[in-house]
């Protein structure tokens, strides 16, 4: 097995993971009262992403490793460890807003509002080029940074206290 087969095997494996993880904790938060925000969006991002793999094995499953932008992948995978022990049963890939409930102010959202997007931005950029495929990290960002202006905007409206659900 090849180090891009088996680095994308990884990538996929942890994507289904935090599928799994994420519709587990969005059900636990629903049945406490928990209502989801702008759901109209997360097709899209479902299928931004989903694109966005689909290419990385299409294009890059025959390409070697760049060891640089590998290493920094690796280390990107330690913020989003962070970030998921951070946020504990409360990380979901949708906008959950449990009435009540106080924001995250521990590990990196002490730090930065929103640590998951920043951690996806550079995911999406940086596992392309640790596969050689620089058009698959152009192309990908500006979709991504497209529906994350969508998503960004509807989280920060779910958050604001006082809010209107759209």
């Amino acid at each position: 097995m090849s180090a891009a087969v088996a680095l994308l095997l990884f990538v996929t494996a942890q994507r289904a993971f935090e599928l799994v993880l994420a519709r587990r904790n969005t059900a636990r938060l629903l049945a406490q009262g928990a209502v989801e925000i702008a759901p109209g969006h997360y097709p899209l991002i479902v299928a931004i992403h989903a694109a966005w793999l689909a290419a990385l094995w299409w294009f890059g499953a025959s390409q070697p490793v760049s060891a640089p932008w590998f290493i920094v992948y690796l280390l990107l995978q330690g913020i989003r460890a962070w970030i998921l022990a951070s946020l504990g049963e409360r990380w979901t890939t949708r906008i959950i807003n449990l009435p009540g409930a106080a924001l995250v102010h521990r590990g990196p959202y002490r730090f930065v509002r929103h640590p998951n997007y920043m951690l996806v931005v550079a995911e999406i950029a940086v596992l392309p080029m640790a596969l050689h495929l620089p058009w698959v990290a152009v192309v990908f960002s500006i979709l991504n940074a497209l529906v994350l202006a969508i998503r960004i905007r509807a989280e920060e409206q779910a958050l604001r206290p006082g809010r209107v659900d759209i």
